[in-house]
């Protein structure tokens, strides 16, 4: 069974290999594209820490908490939790950018 039978498309893990057939390789980020509609939002207290609260109010899934993190890389870093604080400006795509890059 693939990692894309077993992981949603909606998932960060949908397109990560597996390693001797049980282990998840490590994690690479699937690629949310640019796109001129992207909203620029400005992180405030009550997403500290919290990008599953963002995703879940911008679109109604907390699971896709890290197309953040894929899309603000350069600004989330390595922790995009902890990264996630006051005032950080993210690029967020539209919901219909993507669903489009996921394929759902």
């Amino acid at each position: 069974m693939s990692n894309q039978e077993i992981y949603p498309r909606t998932s960060p893990y949908h397109e990560t290999s597996v390693v001797d057939g049980k282990f998840l390789d490590v994690l690479n980020y699937r690629p949310i594209p640019k796109d001129p509609n992207d909203v620029i939002v400005e992180i405030t207290s009550v997403y500290e820490n919290r990008p599953d609260l963002l995703a879940y109010d911008l679109y109604g899934d907390s699971r896709l908490w890290w197309v953040f993190a894929a899309r603000n890389q350069n600004r989330l870093g390595e922790d995009p939790y902890f990264n996630f604080t006051v005032g950080t400006k993210i690029y967020v795509p539209k919901l219909d950018t993507l669903k489009a890059a996921l394929g759902v």
